[in-house]
């Protein structure tokens, strides 16, 4: 059985649930497509909310010249994260380390080395708008001149749904009655992201109608 004609489990947004790792293994392909065009050739690159690690190990060999920082909200998940790192040989992923998005006291020090990249794969239909903030205030502290936020995801554009089947997939998600879970709008990410001082640069389609969101210092 191919990866695309696997059957769905149910949704569940736990970092180590058969959901997310299904997710995963459908979505990496291509958003590795996407990272080998806008990834520097060398430097560090940063995750938020790594979760089981499925992704960052999966990129890792292909950048050989790029370090790569695992973050994650759970320390639960590290295990899982470096688990992942020895079964491929990844000498270039680091030990993850605890970061909250709504705590700053988590994020790297001021004076700590920046990054030329930061990424983070599926957060926002399960997880507050008001994350965004999170993540452009970090970027803004913690990312080189010239380096970039990527944000992959479904997302709403200008209020409407860009598909019927993202309509069908965020009335799932709202079904749950979990606050602040369903899709949000990229308007709202780039408004978080001026707020910093970050524009969105790109909006690059992705299959299964999601997108990579590239924001990057004005």
């Amino acid at each position: 059985m191919s990866i695309i004609d696997e059957p769905r489990p149910d949704i569940d947004p736990y970092p180590l649930s058969d959901y997310v790792a299904w997710a995963g293994r459908r979505n990496r392909e291509p958003i590795l497509e996407t990272f080998r065009e806008i990834f520097p050739k060398s430097g560090t690159v940063l995750e938020l909310a790594s979760g089981s690690g499925l992704h960052i190990n999966h990129f890792a060999p292909h950048f050989p010249a790029l370090q790569f920082q695992p973050t994650d909200l759970n320390p639960d998940v590290f295990e899982s994260i470096k688990a992942k790192r020895a079964e491929q040989g990844n000498a270039n992923v680091a030990d993850p380390f605890r970061l909250d998005l709504t705590d700053r006291s988590t994020w790297p020090a001021a004076e700590a080395p920046l990054y030329d990249a930061i990424f983070v794969i599926n957060i926002f239909q399960v997880a507050p708008i008001s994350i965004a903030d999170g993540i452009f205030a970090l970027a803004e502290r913690t990312l080189k001149p010239g380096g970039f936020v990527a944000v992959y995801g479904p997302f709403k554009v200008d209020g409407d749904y860009t598909t019927e089947s993202n309509a069908a997939f965020d009335q799932e998600i709202l079904a749950a009655k979990v606050p602040e879970w369903g899709l949000k709008d990229v308007r709202d990410l780039d408004a978080a992201a001026r707020d910093h001082g970050l524009l969105l640069a790109r909006r690059i389609d992705r299959p299964a109608n999601n997108f990579i969101l590239v924001f990057q210092h004005r």
